[in-house]
């Protein structure tokens, strides 16, 4: 039987548990995208590699799993990390994650983080693995739990940063240094002022305008109003003075306030563009994905790029998409329209309120007064246990709405703020109705990337 919720714009699994990106790069004329994959697990087994390559974004092949674990450093998983590109060579550091057998919490006890360098060949082969730091090489104040390696060069210097969490169970970046990518030195840890929750995961360093940003994927954090929703967050940090040295982080700001996003990374490919791409997931959430009952769950976010402006950074989807496009029509007020896929452009120059709804359940609501736009399920099977989020924004003069089979990414004000959630229709429910006389709508239909 078809399965209508199968992805047509975000890379998913062909079978089985997708999560993190990983090892993203522009190398050889291609994008290189692995991911977290356990093809014979729906619900997340033993972690591996899998790996897309695509040379615009656009046409995807899927090449296996190059990466597995099956190393004694890495038997219970190969856990994420990044690619390093450097004169035609790219180097993988991942975390090898190794449980031992006893009575043991496997936070203060029982767990091996071994972050390991491999390369990848132009030939799509994963060789010359070895295991640079272990338990040993980490400070005594940190638990068992650092992972998630990301590297960049800075003159004749390698560096990485790794997410922790010490034994104060409070959340912080590792920083070391190598000349070599093989030995590696501690310079110092990265935390906020006050503790930001208990475990930070996936971090990762660049500069975006010249404006230095730690991302980070931190875990602990309580709701506070509108902002950290979700069972986990993600967003970044604005960092003053050196990495590396004397450095402050100023607020931390959320990448996505829709329900599933989590564990970013960024690139920066051959046209100096940063992308950032997400899991479109999120790890213990308190709904479930339907997707499980057709032997699949999960799949990454579109590709974003990020720019700075007025010290706000932006994120859009990569301007290669339009070439999906097939077609337009103007949405009157009230009128239904039906789709496969689609991206809804809404123009709201007077900045009234209005309401998008998807498929008789979803609705988009931008609140004028409460300065807010929220993103609620009434269709209970349609959210599949998935409520409400809210995102607050000072006004919402735009908003461009990617439209999935079974996800949605919602980009307002030109990617000020951007909300991203998958959702469930009947095919004969993919729908779209704006409300709100005001705006002015524009649907493309889209065809399908190719996978």
């Amino acid at each position: 039987m078809e399965d209508n919720w199968r992805l047509g714009l975000h890379l998913m699994p062909p079978e089985g548990w997708l999560n993190d990106p990983n090892g993203l790069c522009w190398y050889e004329g291609e994008y290189h995208v692995f991911f977290q994959y356990s093809p014979d697990d729906v619900n997340g087994g033993l972690k591996h590699w899998g790996h897309y390559k695509s040379k615009e974004l656009l046409n995807w092949e899927f090449t296996g799993i190059p990466l597995r674990a099956e190393e004694p450093y890495e038997k219970d998983g190969a856990y994420s990390g990044s690619a390093f590109v450097e004169d035609g060579v790219m180097h993988l550091f991942y975390t090898g994650n190794v449980k031992e057998e006893g009575d043991y919490d496997y936070i203060t006890a029982g767990r091996g983080a071994n972050e390991i360098h491999a390369i990848y060949t132009p030939e799509g082969e994963v060789i010359s693995k070895e295991c640079v730091l272990t338990n040993a090489d980490y400070p005594e104040y940190y638990t068992c739990h650092v992972r998630d390696p990301k590297i960049w060069k800075e003159k004749d210097t390698y560096y990485m940063v790794l997410g922790g969490r010490d034994r104060d169970d409070i959340g912080k970046v590792l920083v070391y240094a190598s000349s070599n990518l093989k030995d590696w030195t501690f310079l110092q840890d990265i935390c906020s002022k006050e503790p930001f929750g208990y475990m930070w995961e996936c971090p990762d360093y660049f500069e975006v305008g010249g404006v230095k940003l730690l991302s980070i994927s931190p875990q602990g954090i309580e709701t506070a109003g509108h902002d950290y929703e979700n069972v986990y967050q993600s967003g970044f940090y604005k960092l003053s003075g050196s990495i590396i040295g004397r450095y402050a982080l100023q607020e931390f700001t959320e990448w996505d306030h829709g329900f599933d996003f989590y564990a970013p990374q960024t690139f920066s490919d051959d046209k100096g563009r940063r992308i950032l791409v997400g899991w479109m997931g999120i790890p213990d959430a308190d709904y479930t994905n339907p997707t499980t009952r057709r032997g699949w769950q999960h799949g990454l976010t579109i590709p974003r790029v990020l720019t700075e402006k007025g010290g706000v950074i932006y994120q859009k989807p990569v301007e290669e998409l339009k070439e999906l496009r097939t077609g337009s029509v103007v949405i009157e007020n009230q009128k239904t329209i039906f789709f496969d896929i689609a991206e809804l452009l809404v123009q709201n120059q007077e900045d009234q309120g209005f309401t998008v709804i998807i498929a008789d359940g979803m609705n988009i609501c931008y609140w004028p007064k409460e300065h807010c736009v929220t993103l609620e399920f009434t269709d209970a099977a349609l959210g599949s246990g998935r409520r409400i989020r809210h995102c607050n924004i000072e006004s919402c003069k735009d908003m461009q709405i990617f439209l999935d089979r079974s996800a949605v990414e919602i980009y307002i004000n030109h990617g000020e703020k951007v909300m991203t959630s998958r959702y469930y229709p009947t095919e004969d429910k993919r729908s779209v109705k704006l409300q709100g006389s005001q705006c002015v709508a524009t649907l493309w239909n889209l065809k399908p990337m190719s996978m």
